[in-house]
């Protein structure tokens, strides 16, 4: 059974409506490690490539705004957004590494980088950007759980179950997250946990009266029902 195609929704659907966060550099590490990282190559590589005219175009307002270091920041996720919401994945992945070049502790700018690659099929670089994020923020459980979807999606199960329990250690009622580690619980034929995390995920959506969520939550449930015991309907 192949349940993967809800695995990566979470992390990566609502890209374009998150705001960036700024979060302060709490960890410090060797520089040398991380321009090795695939993340750091892949940049390398997109700002090496000339930027096409069309990705330069800024809203009006934005241009005439002073050059300060927050209105550089804001100009530079304004147009990853942007670029993102119109599927331009190369072009939010240039805008992401000027951004994390311009300002490598910028947190949650690593994360949505992760999301690019992620999204362009570079699994190896969007973990090592999930991971930088979680070096910087080692609280992160949206990486986490970023990184265990990038896992599930490679079918590396045992490896996708401990991240998103790392996720869940920091928040247990991450809902995405739950939903993510009830389906690798299921693939590796844990069963029973599998239902109760996946129950978890629907009470904690009902709650928050997100109904997209439950519904898939409850589809998710029916399909495992009807695998489960297939002369039930």
């Amino acid at each position: 059974m192949k349940m993967t195609s809800q695995l990566l929704s979470g992390c990566l659907k609502a890209f374009s409506c998150v705001s960036l966060s700024i979060l302060p550099l709490v960890l410090s590490t060797a520089v040398q490690a991380q321009e090795q990282s695939p993340a750091k190559s892949s940049c390398q590589s997109a700002l090496s490539t000339p930027e096409k005219k069309s990705q330069l175009k800024q809203p009006q307002k934005i241009a005439q705004i002073q050059d300060t270091t927050s209105q550089e920041r804001s100009l530079l996720v304004q147009q990853a957004n942007d670029l993102y919401s119109r599927r331009d994945f190369k072009g939010a992945e240039k805008t992401l590494c000027q951004l994390v070049k311009k300002y490598p502790r910028d947190t949650f700018a690593h994360f949505q980088l992760g999301n690019v690659f992620a999204r362009l099929s570079q699994p190896e670089a969007a973990i090592s950007a999930y991971r930088e994020a979680i070096r910087l923020n080692s609280k992160y459980a949206l990486a986490y759980n970023a990184i265990g979807a990038v896992y599930a999606n490679q079918s590396r199960w045992e490896e996708a179950i401990t991240e998103f329990k790392k996720a869940l250690e920091i928040n247990p009622d991450y809902g995405d997250a739950l939903i993510n580690y009830g389906q690798a619980l299921w693939q590796t034929n844990q069963k029973e946990q599998a239902q109760a995390s996946l129950e978890k995920a629907l009470n904690i959506f009902k709650k928050q009266q997100r109904n997209e969520k439950v519904y898939q939550v409850e589809q998710i449930l029916q399909r495992i029902k009807t695998l489960d015991n297939p002369g039930v309907s």
